[in-house]
């Protein structure tokens, strides 16, 4: 049986949240028991990986690990409890591990990289936000605009290369990198690029837009 590590089922938000995204971890989260990783440890240095690599995974552990957050509005709903598990890679091309188990069965996995960001991994690597922190603060920033806005539009394919961003700036604390926020005088889009970059699968582009938001709607949190 693997040993896991006893937590109180009432999430703490980790530090360096917005407010809306540490409320929307601390209300919607559930924190269930997650593996002891130090325990594999010596194990997983005698397989050859790094020591820096497991000190990696086990800090994401410590940080995210058993973290049960709702569905994502795309990727199949995301992991469905965030965790890592075994550091995967080489020192050529780096080092992953795994974020949490799908949801359902996909084409890919979600990861951690190299340089710390969340993403998938299929037949390449396609980093979505700079680190995990941007990928709940996307998941929050999902759950007020549907909220709040009067309106929600789901755009796809060659539509979201169509859709004019000028008068938006970049949302900065979902820290997006193939998947970006927009904050215009009263919309935000959510533009979704990494299915269709990962997988090479431009059907699979998609944007959600959000219509009809007051102040509070586009900056509340």
């Amino acid at each position: 049986m693997t040993a896991t590590a006893p937590v109180s089922p009432v999430p703490v938000a980790p530090a360096g949240l917005s407010e809306r995204a540490r409320r929307y971890v601390e209300v919607a989260g559930v924190r269930v028991d997650r593996q002891n990783l130090g325990q594999r440890r010596e194990a997983w240095i005698g397989l050859g990986v790094p020591a820096r690599e497991i000190d990696r995974a086990t800090a994401f552990q410590d940080r995210w690990g058993g973290l049960a957050l709702p569905p994502a509005p795309f990727y199949e709903g995301g992991p469905r409890i965030l965790g890592a598990d075994r550091p995967e890679g080489s020192a050529t091309e780096g080092w992953w591990h795994p974020a949490g188990n799908s949801r359902v069965s996909t084409a890919y996995g979600f990861m951690i990289g190299p340089d710390g960001a969340f993403g998938i991994h299929a037949h390449r690597w396609t980093p979505l936000h700079a680190s995990t922190h941007g990928w709940v603060e996307s998941l929050a920033l999902a759950d007020h605009a549907r909220r709040w806005a009067r309106s929600v539009t789901r755009v796809t394919r060659g539509a979201v290369e169509a859709l004019d961003l000028g008068g938006f700036e970049p949302v900065p604390e979902v820290r997006g990198v193939t998947d970006t926020w927009w904050r215009g005088r009263d919309s935000l889009i959510a533009v979704y690029r990494g299915e269709a970059v990962g997988m090479d699968a431009p059907q699979c582009l998609e944007a959600h837009v959000y219509e009809g938001l007051d102040e509070w709607g586009l900056h509340g949190g």
